[in-house]
């Protein structure tokens, strides 16, 4: 059923300039970006419950993960998702959708405070860091407007009301309307 419907899903000849212009379709830096966040909202449209956008991908200075050149690199993907992310978020919520449509940005590790390597003329990188790293949530129910959890003075540490992975992940099934509990099973 999805392949025939498929087709359809990606024609964004449908859409206004206008729409194509809040997602960034309008410019090079952020057309690859706001086309995957276009056609996500399309697909909430149609019902598809389950939807990964995915920024990055290949290796050095193609993904986020930014071991050298820090500053270059997240300027670069920051700036290619900025545009479309914001204009997805406020899509859906034009649209009636954002209530119902949970929207998570994240990545599975944060960065170190601290450089990592030499300092080349290019800049420094930092190494993967799971000890603090943000993500963010908006819609299907989220209490909007609140930071929860802090780190020390370097950045190195969660330290003042701390969220664990697992905390997070509950989050996520309770927001979705399941019961974490049913989903764990003991072993060993």
């Amino acid at each position: 059923k999805m392949q025939s419907t498929a087709p359809e899903a990606i024609d964004f000849d449908q859409e206004s300039e206008a729409t194509k212009k809040l997602y960034g379709i309008d410019e090079d830096r952020t057309e690859d970006f706001g086309k995957k966040c276009l056609l996500a909202r399309r697909l909430v449209e149609r019902g598809t419950p389950f939807i990964q956008i995915y920024s990055g991908g290949a290796h050095n200075d193609d993904n986020w993960d930014a071991h050298g050149n820090l500053e270059n690199n997240h300027n670069k993907h920051a700036g290619n998702t900025d545009k479309p992310i914001a204009g997805l978020l406020k899509d859906l919520k034009q649209r009636g959708l954002l209530d119902e449509t949970l929207v998570v940005w994240g990545g599975e590790f944060g960065r170190t405070s601290f450089s990592q390597g030499k300092l080349t003329p290019e800049g420094f990188g930092r190494d993967h860091h799971p000890g603090a790293y943000s993500i963010w949530m908006a819609g299907g129910g989220v209490n909007g407007g609140q930071v929860i959890g802090a780190t020390d003075e370097l950045g190195l540490y969660a330290t003042e009301n701390r969220a664990h992975v697992h905390d997070i992940h509950a989050s996520i099934l309770h927001l979705l309307g399941l019961d974490r509990l049913e989903l764990s099973y003991n072993h060993q």
